[in-house]
């Protein structure tokens, strides 16, 4: 087992769908006094989903900087400056974009975790904790549930704190839980 490099600025929110983490994730970021960036990787293919996000938009209100991209994670990452905080929901999302691209999963992780080791950025992350529930019943989604699996870990290996989420109630898994979210 090789070492693994910790990330201080890197915090990661898991929990199941509609768990909650974005919650917690947008309160860590507010909390934080930095200025805001929202990575959003989903795509709005159908009406529902552009409801969807027009309603985190103006939820979130105006003292965020939005940047929509399903793929480019890392470059987004990358060009963050320090005094910044991004938040980034979420890598499950960014998972499924590149799966169902037919992209390299693994190099496309280690370009993810790369930008995130060199940012001078605070980072969080959210992603989807997929290894609670039932075996799928066919191939792309068993493929789906062990890279989800496989990008958690890494992205928690790496991360300086690690925070679980269920029925909107945050607990700590690795690091101390920060103030104001207890």
């Amino acid at each position: 087992m090789g070492f693994t490099f910790m990330c201080a600025n890197m915090t990661v929110v898991l929990g199941g769908a509609s768990s909650g983490k974005s919650d917690i994730a947008e309160k860590l970021c507010i909390n934080s006094m930095l200025r805001k960036v929202y990575l959003a990787s989903a795509e709005c293919l159908d009406q529902e989903m552009r409801t969807k996000v027009a309603q985190h938009r103006t939820k979130r209100g105006g003292e965020w900087c939005t940047i929509e991209e399903p793929l480019g994670a890392s470059r987004v990452i990358s060009d963050r400056k320090a005094g910044e905080i991004l938040l980034f929901d979420c890598a499950t999302m960014w998972l499924t974009n590149h799966l169902l691209a037919d992209h390299d999963l693994s190099r496309e992780t280690d370009a993810l975790l790369d930008a995130i080791k060199s940012s001078p950025a605070e980072v969080v992350i959210v992603s989807n904790e997929t290894g609670l529930s039932v075996v799928p019943e066919n191939a792309l989604a068993r493929r789906f549930r062990i890279a989800q699996g496989d990008l958690n870990r890494r992205l928690a290996a790496q991360a300086d704190t690690v925070i679980g989420v269920m029925a909107g109630l945050p607990f700590a898994l690795k690091g101390n839980l920060p103030a104001g979210l207890s």
